[in-house]
């Protein structure tokens, strides 16, 4: 079984893993080619730990339970975030000429050969687990350590009267190239973001400091303070990378930074707003490689799913999602067209801005300053024969006029409004300037949305309800059931809030036979949500109740997100 043998055998010998399991691993090894250790992992026969330990002793490493504290800080930068990250490998300490480095795979020679020719030091590799290694490297290039360490360089260079003036351009190959310590200090808060997860950085300028927050699943939480002496520069870098102008500071600007990181390409829309204490600077963080758009990762519950794919297979007519800013309307339209987009449908979009490439599908810049406007892109995409449409959002009365005479000649137009719940697309609608008799000949249906945060797997815990929540629950839980609800702890996985990721809750409503008469009859929000309950509508109170239940979320993440009157 190859160069696998001695550590199959060593664990064979610490009972780890029986001789029988190991000859059904040997015979689908044969069936697959898949490697044994990925087998090994896959029928979760070993754990990590386990692994690592086989891997050190059967090559005659030393095995370390690696944890942050352990590691001399200077030691660990004395290799980059990058080379640290791509190689799983974190300096432990020094020992004269040779350098003791923890590493997640120690038999790898490139990974030291490049950290000796890095250091100059002779490499002396020591096995840790790989979550152990990445733990570590979290911990020691977290945005506030490096930042703490450019503010010392940045204080070192003053106090030896150096010049620090805004730096060069950097690559978009990588960030954090040169050795100034701006440089490395908003390279360090851009890839902190990143790594945090963060939709966007925000760069304020307050009284004694530069403060940066990360928006991270929907909230904003503190980062690092950056000394306002430093605040000229920090700006200044980061609109010289964006190709901003660096000596306009009375007007807004947008500009955009292009970079890769651990092997992503990200797209960084940066956008600058003079404000009474400095200009303000908030760059929008966009993934370029970010999952394809599957309705079936973006809509998890599986009724909400056959919902939107039974409104997605109308020839024609108009789909409408509502919910306020930053509550993934845009993404769900994006799955929804994956959905439907096959080589035989032409379908071209019309949005402000185009956040998102998606492949097969034309799409369009609106310029309102070059006369580009919604409406009159739509007229122009109209005579492109296009089969299906998605607009970014119906702002007036002329874009939804076009919209709605779209629908109902043959084509199926996706697009999105500001209201509180599905049935307030109509009255929208109908507020906008739009006939109810046509409201009712177009729609096909209207979702409303909202992101829910998802209870941190890492730290979740059950517990008991309080009467409160039992109350809220309504009989969806039994008297003996004293722990079905979850919650996460906060640990340093989550950055301690309990929460890792958001998912999205619908409220779906189809428009029905009996719903087109009441539209058409003048009805009001009132009475047409009423009558899509009866017909089988699932509230957003009643969706976010369902994850609450599942485990999914937590009762406060509930009342945070859904108006709990609106059922």
């Amino acid at each position: 079984m190859n160069d696998c043998d001695p550590i199959i055998s060593f664990l064979v010998s610490e009972k780890v893993v029986s001789s029988a399991e190991v000859e059904s691993l040997a015979r689908k090894h044969k069936q697959t080619g898949e490697s044994l250790f990925a087998l090994l992992k896959r029928e979760k026969l070993v754990d990590e730990e386990q692994l690592a330990r086989a891997i050190a002793a059967v090559h005659k490493f030393e095995f370390v339970n690696l944890s942050p504290e352990m590691i001399d800080p200077i030691v660990a930068h004395l290799i980059s975030h990058e080379v640290a990250n791509r190689h799983s490998a974190i300096p432990l300490k020094r020992e004269g000429r040779q350098l003791v480095v923890a590493m997640a795979s120690p038999l790898d020679l490139r990974a030291r050969d490049e950290i000796e020719l890095k250091t100059g030091y002779c490499v002396v590799p020591v096995a840790a687990t790989p979550h152990a290694v990445q733990q570590a490297i979290h911990y020691h290039f977290d945005v506030a350590n490096v930042t703490k360490q450019a503010i010392a360089s940045m204080r070192l260079k003053s106090d030896t009267g150096q010049d620090m003036d805004a730096v060069p351009e950097e690559s978009e190959e990588s960030l954090g190239a040169g050795n100034d310590p701006i440089t490395r200090l908003v390279a360090s808060i851009i890839r902190g973001a990143i790594d945090a997860r963060s939709s966007d950085i925000h760069i304020e300028p307050q009284t004694n400091e530069l403060r940066v927050r990360y928006r991270v699943d929907g909230m904003l939480r503190q980062a690092v303070d950056v000394p306002v002496s430093a605040q000229a520069e920090v700006i200044s870098h980061i609109k010289i990378l964006a190709q901003m102008d660096i000596s306009e500071k009375r007007i807004p600007q947008d500009g955009h930074i292009t970079l890769r990181h651990e092997g992503q390409e990200y797209d960084l829309r940066v956008s600058s707003l003079p404000s009474i204490g400095g200009e303000k600077v908030v760059l929008r963080i966009l993934d370029k490689n970010a999952s394809r758009w599957s309705l079936d990762e973006v809509v998890t519950s599986p009724d909400d799913n056959r919902r939107f794919r039974e409104l997605a297979a109308n020839p024609y007519g108009m789909l409408l999602l509502t919910g306020p800013t930053g509550s993934g309307k845009t993404t769900t339209l994006y799955s929804v067209l994956q959905l439907v987009n096959t080589p035989e449908r032409n379908i071209v979009t019309v949005e402000d801005p185009v956040e998102y490439r998606l492949p097969g599908i034309t799409q369009v810049q609106v310029k309102p300053a070059a006369g580009m406007t919604f409406a009159s892109a739509l007229r122009s995409i109209l005579r492109q024969d296009p089969d299906i449409i998605l607009i970014g959002e119906i702002r007036d009365l002329e874009t939804a006029e076009i919209a709605i005479s779209a629908a109902l000649t043959g084509h199926l137009v996706l697009s999105t409004l500001h209201t509180n719940d599905a049935a307030g697309a109509v009255s929208r609608l109908v507020n906008i300037g739009i006939p109810p008799f046509l409201v009712a000949s177009a729609l096909l249906g209207a979702v409303a949305q909202r992101l829910v945060r998802v209870v941190c797997p890492r730290c979740r815990q059950l517990y008991e309800p309080d009467t409160h929540e039992r109350d809220l629950l309504q009989g969806r839980i039994e008297p003996g059931d004293v722990n079905r609800l979850c919650r996460g702890a906060g640990c340093h996985y989550c950055y301690r809030t309990g929460y890792k990721g958001r998912k999205a809750i619908y409220e779906i409503m189809p428009i029905s036979q009996k719903i087109r008469r009441m539209i058409l009859e003048g009805a009001g929000d009132t009475l047409l949500k009423e009558q899509a309950m009866k017909e089988g509508m699932k509230g957003l109170r009643t969706s976010a109740l369902d994850e609450v239940v599942r485990g999914s979320t937590t009762v406060d993440e509930l009342m945070r997100v859904v108006d709990l009157k609106s059922e």
